[in-house]
């Protein structure tokens, strides 16, 4: 039983050791109105394959513990990456209470192949070391306490938003007072897939923007300094005043060990 990050979108973005798993089970399950059907083509000849677009968690855990128990290597397809925003820690739990054993391979996330297609680095020297992934609270399951968007927005740190497209005003609303209308904000809608759609502008704007698009799901919001850096010093990660066989230094390519 293997879950695999199908990753962002495109097809040749599922890793390497995702696509050669896939290439060997008889059943793969997966996520249908975020699959192309493209990387379903990895399957080989004669696989069953299920949508679990209109399945319940039963349903899939039944599938899956049946399978494995008739003999079948499985594949459990996960949009982006199984670590964010899968579902599959219920499912890991029930196959766990099933015996059955399950590996995980890791794929592109979302927020990665959105920052891609932005051509922006997250990460900024000295504008923004940290990035904040969450999402708006909607029709899904509440947020717990602590983590509404205004207690990660007092930072002002970098922020990257799932499953948050469709309440973008409310979005705005609550980061405004904190972070101010000019600050860099962006969208991006199925990156690597088609339709692809990229909105840049500001929190003043960038509403407006998705409502004139129509940009309605499978999207990203990015808020933060970082998406318009210019005048930033560079990484001291390759400065030449950094001595790079200093023992402990974590950037050390030979781990701070003599040669």
């Amino acid at each position: 039983m293997h879950f695999i990050g199908a990753g962002p979108g495109a097809a040749d973005l599922i890793t390497v050791r995702g696509q050669q798993l896939l290439a060997r089970c008889g059943v793969c399950l997966y996520p249908g109105s975020l699959t192309p059907t493209d990387l379903l083509a990895h399957c080989p000849p004669g696989a069953r394959l299920v949508d679990t677009a209109d399945l319940t968690l039963d349903d899939i855990v039944d599938t899956l513990v049946q399978a494995c128990r008739d003999g079948h290597d499985v594949a459990r397809l996960c949009s982006g990456d199984p670590a964010v925003y899968s579902a599959v820690a219920e499912q890991m739990r029930r196959l766990d209470a099933a015996d059955v054993p399950y590996d995980v391979t890791p794929g592109v996330p979302a927020f990665s192949a959105a920052a891609a297609v932005l051509g922006r680095e997250l990460t900024v020297p000295t504008v923004g070391q940290s990035l904040v992934l969450t999402r708006a609270q909607a029709r899904s399951t509440s947020m717990p306490d602590g983590e509404e968007l205004a207690t990660f927005a007092k930072s002002g740190t970098t922020l990257a938003l799932h499953l948050a497209v469709n309440r973008v005003e409310q979005v705005v609303d609550e980061l405004l007072p904190h972070y101010g209308a000019d600050c860099p904000a962006a969208v991006v809608a199925k990156a690597t897939q088609p339709g692809e759609t990229v909105l840049r502008g500001t929190l003043g704007d960038i509403a407006g923007q998705v409502r004139d698009a129509g940009v309605n799901r499978a999207a990203m919001i990015f808020v933060g300094r970082v998406l318009a850096a210019e005048n930033f010093p560079d990484s001291f990660l390759y400065s030449p005043g950094r001595e790079r066989h200093a023992p402990g230094d974590p950037y050390c390519e030979n781990g701070g060990q003599p040669h």
